[in-house]
């Protein structure tokens, strides 16, 4: 059950990670679309990949913002392992509305650098957790005394009651290789296959234990790789068109047998800004006691591509934006290798839920989306 409609004008909204791929594009589409607003963009901008991305994403916020004057966008560079930062942010703004976005992504990084996983997506998490916690009303946030939940009018009339909705990235990864497709919520995810999905997994119980402690309501969204124009360098249908422009070999994992659900960014934010305007409903149970306010949804496409399939596609859509010539030579550049540590075979999203609760699911399709993809990338790197 949700709460009523949250009507998000002029409210007070924290989106961490507004340099990467997803929160720079909802930034980017709070202010064009939920104006008046107050947006106040996070992000450390460090660089697990190219940081001159991260800085033209967010001159686009930047220019987008003036066109809004009724709404007010805030950019702070920062940590979120520093607690000292977020607590102040968080003292500072009333936020009403946190849009958790930021963390240390990719699974074979994470087999290598395993310490910046648990800084960013453990510790920054927790930090955010806390945050929330801090901003309830006293009698919500202290543990075991928040049998009744106080309205505006038992506050006498307060204008802030805290955080009202905490939404946050989790991942695909946290099934492992769960061999029952498609991916259900209900689904055991108790075996990731990496740390990264480890990470996730974990974000998902600490906010449930929050929520229920401290009835915050807070959402977690299951991304299916996401794709499309300014994306993360480091994903497949990036790093692959970087390397043919080189005339450097592609590498293909489990010989291109593997699968992948790939959800356009567009349909990943719309997705994320659906679920911004409707809470889990704060109740009580029957023990007296709150019932937890926490839900989790897939946010993907649900048309797993085959590998060697999405690569045709891609190579096609690069040689009709003039990204490479008509007659590149595809074949000498691929190269078939093993499954790497940490991959998992197959990706399929089961959006059931999402249907039913928000009445929406992702429909972009491949070629769309790599169509807009390559016509970016002509235009950002003149080539």
């Amino acid at each position: 059950m949700f709460q009523n409609n949250v009507n998000i004008t002029g409210k007070t909204i924290l989106v961490t990670g507004s340099a990467g791929f997803i929160g720079s594009n909802l930034v980017l589409s709070l202010l064009n679309s939920e104006s008046p607003v107050k947006i106040v963009g996070f992000d450390s901008v460090n660089g697990y990949y190219d940081v001159s991305l991260k800085e033209w994403r967010l001159q686009q916020i930047e220019k987008c913002a003036v066109g809004h004057p009724e709404s007010k966008y805030t950019f702070v560079k920062g940590n979120l392992a520093d607690k000292e930062l977020i607590y102040k942010l968080f003292e500072q703004y009333h936020f009403d509305i946190v849009v958790n976005l930021a963390a240390q992504d990719g699974v074979r990084y994470s087999v290598e650098n395993p310490e910046v996983y648990v800084e960013s997506n453990l510790v920054g998490f927790y930090n955010i957790l806390e945050a929330c916690r801090r901003s309830l009303p006293l009698s919500l946030s202290r543990r075991g005394e928040n049998k009744v939940l106080p309205t505006r009018e038992d506050l006498g009339g307060a204008s802030y009651l805290g955080v009202q909705h905490l939404v946050y990235a989790s991942s695909s990864s946290v099934y492992g290789g769960n061999k029952k497709v498609p991916f259900a919520e209900s689904d055991q995810v108790d075996n990731p296959v990496s740390l990264y999905a480890a990470t996730k997994k974990s974000n998902e119980l600490l906010a449930y234990a929050y929520s229920k402690l401290y009835s915050i309501p807070s959402t977690g969204l299951r991304f299916f790789t996401v794709y499309g124009p300014a994306g993360r360098p480091d994903m497949a249908y990036f790093g692959f068109t970087n390397k043919l422009i080189k005339g450097e070999p592609i590498k293909i994992f489990n010989y291109g047998n593997c699968q992948r659900d790939f959800t356009y960014i567009d349909d990943i934010v719309e997705g994320i800004q659906r679920v911004i305007h409707k809470a889990p409903e704060r109740k009580i149970g029957e023990d007296g006691l709150p019932l937890s306010p926490y839900k989790i949804y897939n946010i993907g496409n649900s048309k797993p591509m085959n590998l060697l399939d999405f690569v045709q596609i891609l190579q096609e859509e690069l040689i009709r934006a003039g990204v490479l010539p008509d007659d590149y030579d595809f074949e000498s550049h691929k190269e078939l290798v093993p499954m790497q540590a940490g991959d998992v075979p197959t990706t399929y999203a089961d959006t059931t839920a999402l249907e039913r609760d928000f009445g929406f699911r992702p429909s972009t399709s491949l070629r769309d989306g790599l169509r807009s993809f390559a016509e970016w990338y002509k235009r950002y790197y003149k080539c």
